[in-house]
C-alpha cells in the first residue's frame, strides 16, 4: 500500500495592499500545522500570493506588479526552505511572467525543495475587454495566455501526480487527459466567486457545481483530488470555500467548514485508484476513442 497523509490549505481573503510576505507567512503557518498532523503534501490555492487581481482593469506597471518573474524568489523562498526542513511537498499557484514576456496562470509542485512539476492554466474563464456593467471584472482572458505545457503527469510522492487550476476542474477533458496518463493524485487551486454576473440564477449552485466537477472527475478516472480554495470576502467579492479531498470513488473524505485559513487532512492510499481502473472505468478495455472524433475537432466560432 502507498499511503500518505495529504493536506489542503484553504486561504481566507488577501487584501489588495497586502505584501506577498504576509501570504507566505500564513502559508508557512499552515504548512507547519499540516506537518504536525503527519502530512507529506500540502496544496495551496490558485494565485495564492496575492489578491485575485483579474477583478480589476489594470495596465502597465499596475499589472506587472502581480506577476512573478522567478520561482522561488525572495518572497517565496521561506516557503521553499520550510518545505525542505519539514520534508513536506507543496503545490502553489501564482501569476507567472516569463523571460519572453508571456503571462500565465501557473501552478508548481515542489518536493524536497525542488520543483518537480509545473502546469499553466488552459481553460481560462472570464472576458478580455472590461465590461462596466459587472460589479467586478474577471479579466483572465486579458491577462493570461492559454497554458502551453499541456496536462502533464509527473513522478511525485511515490506515485503519479498532475495539476489543474480552477476553471479546468469543470471540464471533463481535463480529468480524462490526466487519467489517461495514469495520474493518481491531482492538485488544484481555485478562486471562485459566489456571484456569477452572467447567470446570477446559478449563484446558489456554486458550491454544488464545485463539488460535482471534482467528484465526477475523480470517479470517472479513478484518482484522488486535493482542491484548495481562496475563500471569503475579498475586496468586495465573496469567494466560495468548500476546499476538499476526494477519493477515487468520488467520495469527499475531508472538507473545509468555513471561508478562512483552514487546513484539512486525510490519509490517502494511491493503490485505491486500481479499484476504479480495473472495473467500470478500465480505460484500456472499455474506451472507444474511434467514436470520439468531435472531442478534438476545431472549436466553432
Amino acid at each position: 500500500m502507498r499511503n500518505l497523509i495529504a493536506a489542503v490549505a484553504q486561504m481566507g481573503p488577501i487584501a489588495r495592499d497586502a505584501p506577498r510576505s504576509s501570504a507566505v507567512a500564513r502559508m508557512c503557518t499552515m504548512m507547519t500545522d499540516a506537518a504536525d498532523r503527519g502530512a507529506s503534501l500540502v496544496v495551496f490555492p490558485e494565485l495564492a500570493l496575492t489578491t485575485f487581481f483579474p477583478r480589476w482593469h489594470l495596465e502597465g506597471a499596475d499589472l506587472d506588479q502581480w506577476f512573478e518573474t522567478a520561482m522561488p524568489n525572495a518572497a517565496t523562498q521561506p516557503l521553499f526552505d520550510l518545505s525542505a526542513k519539514l520534508n513536506v511537498a507543496f503545490h502553489l499557484g501564482y501569476a507567472e511572467l516569463t523571460p519572453q514576456g508571456q503571462r500565465f496562470n501557473t501552478a508548481i509542485m515542489v518536493e524536497a525543495g525542488q520543483i518537480v512539476g509545473k502546469y499553466r492554466k488552459i481553460h481560462l474563464p472570464g472576458h478580455q475587454e472590461p465590461e462596466p456593467w459587472r460589479p467586478f471584472q474577471h479579466l483572465e482572458k486579458r491577462y493570461f495566455e492559454t497554458g502551453d505545457l499541456g496536462f502533464s503527469v509527473f513522478d511525485a510522492l511515490g506515485g503519479k501526480a498532475g495539476m489543474c487550476i480552477c476553471n479546468d476542474r469543470r471540464w471533463p477533458e481535463t480529468w480524462r487527459m490526466l487519467g489517461l496518463q495514469g495520474a493518481e493524485l491531482v492538485a488544484l487551486g481555485y478562486n471562485t466567486p459566489l456571484h456569477y454576473p452572467p447567470a446570477p440564477e446559478h449563484d446558489h449552485l456554486q458550491y454544488f457545481h464545485n463539488a460535482l466537477s471534482i467528484q465526477a472527475g475523480c470517479y470517472q478516472n479513478g484518482l484522488w483530488a486535493l482542491a484548495a480554495a481562496k475563500a471569503g470576502h475579498e475586496e468586495g467579492c465573496d469567494l466560495i470555500g468548500g476546499s476538499m479531498i476526494v477519493a477515487p470513488t468520488g467520495e469527499i473524505v475531508a472538507q473545509a467548514l468555513g471561508v478562512g485559513d483552514e487546513v484539512i487532512t486525510a490519509r490517502i492510499d494511491l493503490d485505491r485508484c486500481a479499484e476504479i481502473r480495473r472495473n467500470i472505468f478500465d480505460l484500456a478495455k472499455h474506451r472507444e476513442p474511434q467514436t470520439y472524433g468531435l472531442l478534438t475537432a476545431p472549436k466553432a466560432g
